[in-house]
């Protein structure tokens, strides 16, 4: 496996062994990996010639300094799970490298802005849309994969790729979970021990709306019931919980029969802020 830091070098080397008749799968990621990053690598190797991960911890993405000084950085770590994975190239540039210039250019993701992520992280997703962009013209991969967790920048991706025409297919992969059902994330590293008990409460409030919503009750009074069973845990300070379009994210009032509903959720416990989400 080859690590490359500087953009201009990593181009070239793809220029040279990227032909025709290879396809190249790219898994753009923030480091501080775990076995859902690796889940998504096995399967860019099972499906392309090359793989490229990136490792990249995007400062425009950050709209709290204090979460940017705070993520994990592992890239030895990072490295070596990667290249028992299958990986072939990673490319781990420093912000200098990504942004010789501060950018100016502003995208618009639409409604996308306006709820859930966009509404709580506000400038997030510009930050999203230009690292991704980025990496999707030095890369040019025929194929970008990311998971369902993150299912907003999911959308923000799909729109950057059909609004830009950018020749890829975005490939999405089920969340990976742990035993006890809580999405793994890098920030899960962050959590003592006491809040990694709690934690998984998270995904069971998600599985218990979603048979609420499946037997009959409504959007309001799901929401309503979600909301008094996170005011009693004092643990825990929630964000949002929305049911939503899963293509659009927009909020709905009622579950979708044309269409997949999502359920989302964002909650802080303790100083980690966690989010999560389930389809049907």
């Amino acid at each position: 496996m080859l690590l490359f830091t500087a953009p201009a070098d990593l181009k070239s080397h793809l220029e040279e062994i990227h032909g025709p008749k290879t396809t190249l799968g790219l898994l753009p990621t923030m480091g501080a990996l775990h076995n859902g990053h690796l889940e998504l690598m096995r399967r860019a190797v099972a499906e392309n010639d090359l793989t490229v991960a990136s490792i990249f911890v995007n400062p425009l993405q950050f709209n709290n300094p204090d979460d940017l000084t705070k993520y994990p950085r592992t890239l030895d770590e990072d490295c070596a799970m990667l290249e028992a994975a299958g990986c072939d190239l990673v490319f781990a540039p420093s912000a200098e490298d990504m942004y010789a210039q501060p950018p100016t250019l502003k995208l618009d993701f639409g409604q996308l802005e306006h709820v859930m992520e966009g509404a709580f992280r506000p400038g997030h997703f510009n930050g999203v849309g230009i690292v991704v962009a980025r990496l999707f013209h030095i890369v040019q991969p025929d194929r970008a994969y990311f998971g369902q967790k993150d299912l907003q920048q999911v959308a923000v991706v799909r729109r950057l790729v059909e609004d830009l025409a950018f020749p890829l297919e975005l490939v999405v992969c089920p969340t990976v979970r742990e035993a006890d059902g809580l999405a793994m994330s890098s920030r899960n590293r962050r959590l003592n021990p006491q809040e990694r008990v709690l934690a998984p409460l998270i995904f069971r409030t998600l599985s218990e709306a979603k048979e609420r919503l499946l037997a009959g009750q409504t959007v309001a009074d799901v929401k309503q019931r979600v909301r008094e069973q996170f005011a009693r845990q004092p643990e825990f300070s929630l964000e949002y919980f929305e049911v939503a379009d899963a293509r659009s994210l927009q909020p709905v009032a009622a579950t979708l029969s044309d269409g997949q509903t999502a359920l989302c959720i964002a909650a802080n416990l303790g100083a980690v802020r966690l989010i999560d989400n389930v389809l049907f």
